[in-house]
């Protein structure tokens, strides 16, 4: 759950910003190079930006970094 930790963090850092986008989410989630993408796209099959917020990630050690949309923020889950 490390993964998902250091990515929430680093998606964290950037959300701050009030034009944080789904957009600018999987570019900081490619820099950190520990996401299993296409476990990813699957888990994120029928996703949609206006209801779900932004996207989960699945990391390589297979948890997971999702968006707490009550909080405004990523997270990491096992």
């Amino acid at each position: 759950m490390a993964q998902a930790h250091e990515l929430a963090n680093a998606l964290n850092a950037v959300a701050r910003s009030a034009s944080f986008n789904n957009t600018q989410a999987r570019a900081t989630a490619r820099k950190h190079g520990k996401v299993n993408w296409p476990l990813t796209k699957a888990e994120n099959a029928d996703f949609n930006p206006e209801v779900d917020g932004f996207e989960t990630f699945v990391m390589e050690d297979g948890s997971r970094c999702a968006w707490v949309a009550g909080q405004g923020r990523y997270a990491g889950r096992a």
